[in-house]
């Protein structure tokens, strides 16, 4: 038998009425959502269930709101006795990873991912910079295009999300420049996408460096899972939490990197928590690439719960 993986979405995952079903149905995860609204002093379950959807997307609530249901969708599925070997998270996501591992407290981790969506969107200001997603080109083919468009100011890869999806992160003209310049070398498409900071390139450094004071003060427990790291792809230790979290916030998430590793280590199961299911399409396209069979889920409501605990009593006997 494989090894499993859990895998938490990061933002842009987020959707109104996430995570009510759970509320509803288990008092584990209703005890997760009540103790969100606690710890911050506002009513983010009522902004997940039935929120103004603006309000939703603004970063310093939806990254409280999408770590909440990921825990509370986390907590239901720990209570039917299914575990994992390994977890990992797309940037936001590595924060629920964490909290897996029992190496950060929810408590703590609501509260900093709050101050973090927060700072992340004042680093820059709005309309300065922006993300792309180029589809179809190779990680070579990216970086040329991004070496060519350097100098009209700052642009870099922002995430490696599989071999056919890479995201750029920088300033406007820049952005667009590589782009054009993605295009020409053959990429399939090049995406502007609807974000409103231009997350995980250098721009963000000041962001990282205000979160390191909200880190300071917060306690890091022993890790109880392999947790592998967004910045190296790697089992993270203790000691370098910290400090990747905030190298994290302005170095790219080496997505593809952090999957082919869980596959080289016998993972052959992965299980998204959380609204969306994005990390499970990588995942699977990752998995294909490297030429190896996986099971893969995303558990966002309770059929999907359902189908995943049919999954693993079957795997039990």
């Amino acid at each position: 038998m494989g090894k499993a993986a859990f895998i938490f979405p990061g933002q842009g995952a987020q959707y109104v009425g996430m995570g009510k079903d759970f509320y509803e149905r288990f008092s584990v995860s209703r005890e997760v959502f009540d103790e969100a609204d606690e710890s911050l002093n506002m009513g983010l379950s009522s902004l997940c269930f039935e929120g103004d959807e603006d309000e939703l997307k603004k970063t310093e609530n939806t990254q409280p709101a999408i770590l909440t249901t990921s825990i509370a969708i986390l907590r239901a599925v720990e209570k039917m006795g299914i575990d994992c070997d390994y977890t990992a998270g797309l940037s936001l996501g590595e924060y629920s990873s964490l909290v897996k591992a029992e190496s950060i407290s929810f408590s703590d981790a609501v509260k900093v991912v709050k101050k973090r969506g927060k700072y992340m969107q004042e680093a820059v200001p709005e309309g300065k910079g922006g993300m792309a997603a180029i589809l179809g080109l190779d990680k070579e083919g990216v970086l040329k295009a991004i070496e060519e468009s350097r100098q009209y100011g700052v642009v870099e890869v922002a995430n490696y999300n599989s071999p056919e999806q890479i995201v750029i992160s920088g300033e406007i003209r820049p952005l667009n420049v590589a782009c054009d310049k993605a295009k020409k070398l053959g990429a399939k498409k090049a995406v502007i996408l609807r974000v409103s900071a231009p997350f995980h390139c250098k721009l963000l450094e000041p962001a990282g460096e205000k979160l390191k004071d909200e880190l300071k003060n917060i306690d890091i427990f022993p890790l109880k899972k392999e947790v592998i790291a967004n910045v190296d792809a790697k089992p993270v230790k203790r000691e370098s939490i910290i400090p990747n979290l905030i190298k994290q916030v302005s170095s790219p998430v080496l997505w593809t990197d952090t999957i082919s590793f869980m596959l080289k280590e016998g993972t052959d199961t992965f299980v998204e928590m959380g609204p969306g299911k994005s990390l499970t399409g990588f995942v699977k396209r990752i998995a294909k690439y490297e030429n190896v069979e996986v099971n893969a889920y995303n558990v966002s409501n309770i059929e999907e719960y359902n189908e995943l605990c049919d999954f693993f009593n079957k795997r039990r006997y």
